[in-house]
């Protein structure tokens, strides 16, 4: 088992809406109880502990990069959270529940006016995988859209496409929509069928991949080498998704990280992401399929 998976009593594999609003529902009580035993009188305050969550697209690298971080800072320890969600690392910051909130995805209008401040720390090669030992190598957007559509069920070899989804309102879902039009329409097909195969986490979503023979979903390079899977990113359109590739422009699918702060974050807080900017944390950020932002970089 993965350790990114979920919070104990709120994340499942769930498929359709009423896992969805499940989810949400115990990302909401999982900040609430957080912001609860914060405020409990008598509580203790451990300022020794940096607690960072939100999106399961970060968590690995930042795992890594939070070891790295405790054996060079003796007495800190960073507690990460399982996947939260942009929105949900985003509301968990906000409400002081975790120092450092994590995204995939810019702020809204809304997030903005209640304090919340981003500041792109990488990009990562975003793409399609399947499981380990699928014959296929790549896919066109053609074919993606036939997959989608459900008008392509088959994999050459004669195996039947198993397709994962990401939830309507996830960024992973909206990177995959904003490849075409017909992309577009095809994946809200997908999701209008009934009995399909949903993560909704991105480690929820790689589980199902990994473990579903002739699988097809959604991942990121960083997530797949830094939680050390073994999922096959297939090529787009003909382009091996790789940092290279995505520097140089050749490679068009991207997914942006992002930490989240406040006007309130704490010294301790803003050290461990002058920690993440420095040469060492960047050489983690690289080992693991990310491409760094450049110093300042802010959105």
């Amino acid at each position: 088992m993965k350790e990114y998976g979920t919070v104990a009593s709120g994340f499942s594999l769930f498929s359709g809406n009423a896992g969805l609003k499940k989810s949400i529902f115990s990302v909401l009580f999982f900040i609430t109880a957080m912001i609860f035993c914060c405020t409990l009188p008598g509580a203790v305050a451990a300022e020794d502990v940096l607690k960072i969550g939100g999106t399961g697209s970060a968590l690995g690298t930042v795992k890594l990069l939070a070891e790295a971080y405790e054996k060079s800072h003796p007495g800190i320890r960073v507690q990460i959270f399982p996947s939260l969600s942009s929105t949900g690392g985003i509301k968990a910051v906000l409400e002081g529940a975790v120092d450092i909130g994590l995204s995939g995805r810019l702020l809204t209008a809304e997030e903005r006016g209640k304090g919340a401040i981003q500041r792109e720390y990488a990009k990562t090669p975003f793409g399609f995988v399947t499981h380990g030992k699928n014959s296929v190598s790549g896919l066109s957007t053609k074919e993606l859209v036939e997959i989608y559509e459900g008008k392509r069920q088959i994999w050459s070899d004669g195996t039947r496409i198993r397709l994962v989804l990401r939830p309507r309102t996830d960024s992973d879902t909206d990177i995959i929509k904003r490849i075409s039009p017909e992309m577009d329409q095809a994946v809200e097909a997908a999701l209008s069928r009934q009995g399909m195969l949903m993560g909704v986490t991105n480690q929820e979503s790689n589980d199902l991949v990994e473990k579903t023979p002739a699988s097809l979903g959604t991942s990121t390079l960083a997530e797949i080498l830094s939680e050390k899977r073994s999922l096959k990113m297939l090529s787009f359109n003909g382009v091996q998704p790789s940092v290279k590739a995505l520097a140089d422009g050749t490679y068009p699918l991207v997914k942006h990280l992002y930490v989240i702060t406040t006007s309130r974050t704490s010294a301790s807080a803003k050290q461990f992401i002058s920690f993440v900017d420095s040469p060492a944390g960047r050489k983690i950020l690289s080992k693991n399929g990310n491409l760094v932002s450049e110093d300042g970089s802010r959105h």
